[in-house]
């Protein structure tokens, strides 16, 4: 019933709540402030400040078909080829034909985007593989801050109770097995400090990405895996953790920088940059009919092939034909961030190189955000809806947060209306003792191991090595660390996150969207059109199976399944 946990101390202290919502970005935020408005009690648990969601370091902008002459069905075909052959097709028309709506609700909220000085209509952009202009931004290259300030300043308003630094353990179940709540850690001193517990009919997993298992990001230092991680323990399935998508353009610091690297948005291609070697050739140009406007997957690859050919560890951005005036007004963050590292965007090209930046898998889901566990929902990058496929179309994951988020709201306030109310809460139950990390040491280690054997290039030979690695960090973990913490509870999530990941991609034997593997350098439809599913083994071993088809079965066992039964498992 409970699934293995965490080693941690057992709960001093516990709140009630209806539902309990872990992150603040975009998606955590909009399912709070939807069921705070249908009459719940809501409960928001995030790990840093309510303003610091993943949502706010998002640059580009948010997809949506608000423009002149763009139809949702436009919006639709672009992100199918975007997935690789892997989207849900409902799950991606669901996206677009309800997103221009939701993202009104955002303007509704408070979100200001920029618009055009004569007419007031919203400004578009384009960005890779969009071929219409659709991205909606807000102070230039700050959309994501401006989206953040917005739903943080409705939560505040709507009085919903927030917990801040607080890392989520574990799920609590009931006698029946669903949902009741989550354990967390908050760190810092008060009357809630330490294990606690936060009890609830309904949990929603918001927690972001992952970026951290690899040594150089675009995430902040919080995207630990933490979501998945707790779902993985729980019992619940997770898909497609292989396609990691590496953003083309991130600002190159050198050889040795690790951890968070400064995004140089696809928008900046969007407006009209090359991408360049060092003697300024366009070699995007020829290789795809968007050129540099491509689909993040083959950008990525290009840049990597020609770093290759050159002997480079990098290419090069160049939009010195911006001039000052665009670069200040239409791009500040981005420029700010370049010549904070003694860079000037607006007289030299930029060092870009790929980095980890986006989880297009993981905790499966069906429309409604629900799990396989009764009562766990997950929505914004912690999940795998089907929407992104094995590629994550630019700027469709702030509306994917935005869409799913305000569905599971609904069925969440739909599911409590029906019980009649909140009940009587559930008493936590104990954390068994079970392998923890040594912290920051283990930490450096497992992004090293799998920057090295499952980056943007990958083969049987450096998978192999890598999982042979993180198995020893795992048999050499300690059974019970006298008093673990933060630091430890992290490096444990990677560690598991990291090993779905690696035994993703060894199993996935061919390339396709962001998976690359460069023993397996085509695309097999034949075998490989279909998903792999994940899930941890009570004796912490990994169960991974496929999809008889690319559509996803039912998150209910007892209902009929959309696609075909397991082929294998392993």
């Amino acid at each position: 019933m409970t699934g293995i946990r965490l080693h941690a101390p057992k709960p001093g202290w516990s709140v009630d709540a209806d539902v309990v919502v872990v992150g603040s970005g975009v998606a955590g935020l909009t399912v709070a402030l939807r069921c705070a408005a249908a009459g719940a009690k809501v409960t928001v648990v995030t790990k840093a400040l309510l303003d610091d969601g993943s949502t706010r370091w998002a640059q580009g902008g948010i997809a949506a078909a608000l423009g002149e002459g763009d139809t949702p069905g436009q919006h639709l075909d672009d992100t199918l080829v975007a997935g690789a052959g892997l989207c849900d097709d409902e799950a991606v028309r669901t996206l677009v034909t309800e997103g221009p709506d939701a993202v009104r609700r955002l303007i509704a909220t408070g979100a200001q985007f920029d618009t055009d000085a004569g007419t007031g209509a919203i400004l578009l952009t384009r960005e890779g593989g969009h071929h219409r202009r659709r991205i909606a931004h807000a102070g230039g290259d700050a959309t994501g801050a401006e989206i953040s300030r917005a739903l943080v300043e409705a939560v505040r308003a709507a009085g919903i109770e927030t917990i801040e630094h607080a890392l989520v353990l574990d799920l609590l179940k009931d006698a029946d097995g669903r949902a009741a709540g989550v354990t967390l850690h908050v760190m810092g001193e008060g009357e809630r400090d330490g294990v606690g517990a936060v009890r609830a009919r309904a949990v929603v997993l918001a927690t972001g990405g992952m970026g951290q298992v690899f040594s150089a990001t675009t995430n902040p230092a919080v995207s630990t895996g933490d979501g998945v991680a707790l779902a993985l323990r729980a019992g619940a399935e997770v898909s497609d953790l292989e396609f990691v998508q590496f953003h083309p353009t991130v600002l190159w610091l050198g050889p040795d920088a690790e951890g968070q690297q400064p995004l140089v948005s696809e928008a900046v291609r969007g407006e009209g940059a090359h991408l360049v070697d060092a003697d300024g050739h366009r070699f995007m140009v020829g290789a795809h009919e968007l050129a540099e406007l491509a689909p993040r997957d083959i950008v990525a690859k290009g840049i990597m092939r020609r770093m290759q050919e050159r002997g480079a560890q990098h290419m090069y951005l160049d939009a010195r034909h911006f001039g000052a005036e665009m670069w200040e007004h239409r791009f500040p963050t981005i420029l700010a961030a370049c010549r904070t590292h003694g860079i000037d965007p607006v007289t030299e090209p930029i060092p870009v190189a790929p980095a980890a930046h986006y989880a297009s898998g993981g905790v499966r889901t069906d429309l409604l955000g629900r799990s396989t566990v009764p009562g766990l929902y997950a929505c914004g990058e912690v999940a795998c809806t089907g929407v992104h496929g094995a590629n994550r179309l630019a700027s469709n994951s702030l509306l994917e947060g935005l869409v799913f988020a305000e569905r599971i709201a609904a069925d969440v306030t739909a599911g409590l209306r029906k019980a009649g109310g909140p009940g009587e809460a559930l008493p936590p139950e104990a954390s068994a003792a079970g392998t923890v990390l040594a912290g920051p040491k283990a930490r450096l280690e497992i992004q090293r191991i799998m920057s090295e054997g499952a980056g943007v290039l990958r083969s049987r030979e450096s998978l192999e090595r890598a999982a042979a690695e993180l198995a020893r960090i795992d048999e050499d973990a300690a059974a019970a660390l006298e008093a673990p913490g933060t630091e430890s509870w992290e490096a444990t999530n990677l560690l598991l996150v990291a090993r779905v990941l690696v035994a993703a991609a060894l199993r996935r034997e061919e390339t396709r969207g962001c998976h690359w593997r460069e023993d397996r350098p085509d695309r097999d439809d034949t075998a490989w059109r279909r998903h792999l599913l994940v899930t941890l083994r009570p004796d912490r071993t990994l169960s991974v199976s496929t999809t008889g088809t690319a559509a996803f079965p039912s998150v209910t066992p007892d209902l009929p399944t959309t696609g075909a039964e397991p082929r294998s498992t392993t």
